[in-house]
């Protein structure tokens, strides 16, 4: 199981800010988060073939590491890993 973090709106969609998901990947981790929240997909995951692909606004750290400079959506998960997802803030 993965700790899922979920920050600003994202949190306010799911009403949670934290929760505990199962994955091998951080795409299958995400495809949970999606599948329990249908309301995040189209905020996570840009409409493009075949292949899922993060929105470029959205930036998911993997124990603190940008998953863009690992494996991306294939970064590979273990139990107690943490996985926070990130949507665009603003504000002053």
């Amino acid at each position: 199981m993965v700790k899922v973090k979920l920050f600003a709106n994202l949190r306010e969609i799911a009403g949670e800010s934290a929760i505990m998901l199962s994955g091998d990947t951080v795409q299958e981790v995400l495809f949970s988060l999606t599948d329990r929240y249908p309301a995040l997909k189209e905020m996570v995951f840009e409409r493009t073939g075949d292949e899922p692909k993060l929105r470029g606004y959205i930036n998911v750290f993997l124990n603190g590491n940008n998953v863009k400079h690992m494996e991306s959506l294939a970064t590979e998960v273990k139990d107690r890993d943490e996985l926070g997802v990130f949507p665009p803030v603003s504000g002053g």
